[in-house]
């Protein structure tokens, strides 16, 4: 029965991590609510999907904006700051690119929003593996 129990709670566990969620982060940033997606959780290194959401006060999206994300690995003792900056591009509703982090480690992000003139930025960190 002991071993029964083992064998069950391993594939649950498998099947867990199988069909584990994306990387989600929703956050405010003046008049938008901006909904981050990454396809893998936790992120991974090497490329990792990103797609961005981004909704106005009225709750529409927003499909007429420039979007760039910056992702930085701050220095450390050694090692240099490796800053990286990459595009969006809007895909039906949504902004998606391709971030590539270089090394496992805290990874600072920032989405910044262009539309109107002004620019409004979205940060987060994250924690490759």
């Amino acid at each position: 029965m002991k071993r029964l129990a083992v064998i069950g709670m391993t594939l649950l566990l498998i099947a867990g991590v199988a069909y584990a969620k994306d990387y989600e982060v929703k956050k405010k940033a003046g008049d938008y609510d901006v909904t981050v997606k990454i396809d893998k959780n936790p992120p991974v290194v090497g490329d990792n999907n990103i797609e961005i959401e981004i909704k106005d006060a009225s709750g529409k999206y927003v499909t007429d904006a420039k979007v760039k994300i910056d992702y930085v690995m701050p220095a450390m003792p050694g090692m240099p700051a490796m800053n990286y900056k990459t595009d969006a591009e809007l895909k039906g509703n949504e902004y998606r690119a391709k971030m590539n982090l270089s090394m496992s480690g805290a990874w600072n992000i920032a989405i910044k929003i262009s539309r109107g003139g002004k620019i409004t930025t979205v940060k987060f960190n994250v924690d490759a593996h």
